[in-house]
């Protein structure tokens, strides 16, 4: 089924900036779990638009300070979910952008997101893409894999060499 392949993708990452040294690790998401992975499994969520990542991060409450870098990423291949072909070929709806991830997890479930991820995985998508839940009509990305042999290459836009290279800075 993967078709989908994305030569380059210019995405947008908010993050806390504590994690300044580490933007492309995916461990936030490892450890606490996200829409589109269980916990333990490293994923970098990003968005395609800066004003997307943003609204994404704050999740629509307090404005925390955060980090925000450009990414690119290529030769991935991402299941595009926002559109209603690629979901029914799936055999999902636009429903699965509704699943109440968080609760599920927190009443020991696993959400819809985590079972279609699973399947995505077996069908050799490297990530997917998905509609913003916090911007309308912003689009987000979730990247199980990345920068390991034969997997998407993702990189952080840092001409200046701006980011600091340990975590030194915060103590």
């Amino acid at each position: 089924m993967p078709d989908s392949c994305v030569e380059t993708l210019t995405l947008w990452r908010a993050f806390v900036p504590q994690w300044a040294f580490a933007p492309l690790s995916g461990e936030g998401a490892a450890r606490f779990g996200g829409r589109w992975n269980p916990v333990g499994a490293p994923t970098i969520y990003a968005a395609r638009e800066l004003s997307t990542a943003w609204a994404e991060y704050n999740q629509g409450f307090v404005q925390h300070p955060a980090l925000i870098v450009q990414l690119e990423l290529k030769d991935a291949v991402l299941a595009d979910l926002t559109h209603s072909a690629i979901l029914s070929e799936l055999g999902s709806s636009p429903d699965i952008h509704r699943c109440e991830w968080r609760m599920d997890l927190d009443s020991g479930k696993v959400p819809e997101t985590h079972r279609l991820r699973e399947r995505l995985i077996g069908l050799g998508f490297d990530g997917l893409i998905y509609p913003s839940f916090m911007s309308p009509g912003g689009t987000c990305v979730a990247l199980w894999r990345w920068n390991a042999k034969g997997t998407p290459r993702l990189d952080v836009i840092d001409p200046d060499g701006r980011l600091p290279k340990t975590p030194a800075s915060w103590v």
